[in-house]
């Protein structure tokens, strides 16, 4: 991978309950072939991209949400994403519902080069909403009863010479996360999402949603010394509607590319890898100025407690 290249993120509109895989891999597919004609070398897709945000849905009976999930990757209604990609010579990402022969069931995005092959996986850790019935509300929000904690860890995997980190969804809110790659010398984090505007228990302000967004989007990238990359599915789906702001964000924390609608759209950035370096040999070279031994807490505490004595007499 050259130092600088054209990056992509592909967003993808509302996936209705109606559209199958074999029309939602067109409608990526598309996407594909015009990021291609941009010169992107590398195309980031959004978290659960193949089928509607089921997560809304209550069902008493867990099997009947097994027609979401993949149960191997490539497949069938897939591959032509994976052979047009091939062809083109274009790496992606893909975010995707995984049910493994085990049984078990994960939110799930792979990193596949440039010739077709799958070089990474990553299973989702932080898993929003909740896992019981909420009574009273118009779209329920249930990863914590659909989902497993991934159990993958954060990796950082090495795609056509470029070394990058993957994360999903409500995982871009949480700092840790960042820094964990980071620390693995990823020079890119890419990540795909699904954000309500409704969520159950919980209310924001529309243009309070869009800036939380991209403010974790902005602080992962500037504090961390790596380009980041985020592809929503966006707009109305099946009455729900899900915020877009698919965006690349340079090393400076500055936002370099954004998604102007909620539909369908190629979002394109050249990307730089030689803009890390001043962060990186400076202000955020952890090396010289890291202080593990003081961070203890945060992997010793999980929820929020009382303040530790300190004897500064």
């Amino acid at each position: 991978m050259q130092r600088t290249f054209n990056l992509a993120v592909a967003q993808v509109g509302g996936v209705q309950p109606a559209e199958d895989r074999k029309a939602v891999v067109a409608r990526l597919v598309s996407l594909l072939e015009d990021s291609h004609r941009r010169g992107a070398s590398f195309v980031v897709y959004p978290e659960l991209t193949l089928t509607t945000f089921f997560p809304r849905y209550w069902r008493d009976d867990y099997s009947e949400l097994d027609s979401y999930f993949e149960r191997e990757m490539p497949n069938v209604d897939v591959q032509p994403l994976f052979d047009r990609a091939k062809t083109l010579g274009i790496g992606f990402y893909l975010g995707y519902a995984e049910l493994t022969p085990e049984g078990r069931h994960f939110n799930t995005s792979i990193l596949v080069d440039s010739g077709g092959a799958i070089r990474g996986k990553y299973r989702k850790i932080h898993l929003p909403g909740h896992a019981d019935k909420v009574e009273d509300v118009p779209a329920q929000h249930l990863e914590k009863r659909y989902f497993e904690i991934g159990d993958l860890g954060f990796g950082v995997f090495v795609v056509d010479g470029l070394r990058i980190g993957m994360c999903l969804c409500n995982d871009r809110r949480w700092p840790e996360v960042y820094r964990v790659l980071a620390l693995q010398g990823a020079d890119l984090v890419v990540l795909g999402y699904n954000t309500p505007m409704a969520v159950p228990g919980w209310r924001e302000e529309p243009h309070a949603k869009m800036e939380t967004h991209l403010l974790c989007l902005r602080a992962g990238a500037y504090q961390n010394a790596v380009w980041v990359a985020a592809a929503g599915k966006s707009g109305d789906e099946d009455g729900s509607h899900l915020i877009g702001g698919s965006a690349i964000v340079a090393p400076s924390g500055e936002i370099v590319a954004r998604a102007r609608t909620e539909d369908d759209e190629v979002v394109i950035a050249e990307v730089d890898l030689d803009l890390s370096e001043p962060y990186r040999q400076s202000v955020f070279n952890f090396a010289a100025h890291r202080r593990p031994e003081n961070y203890a807490l945060i992997v010793e505490r999980v929820g929020r407690g009382d303040p530790i004595p300190v004897d500064f007499s």
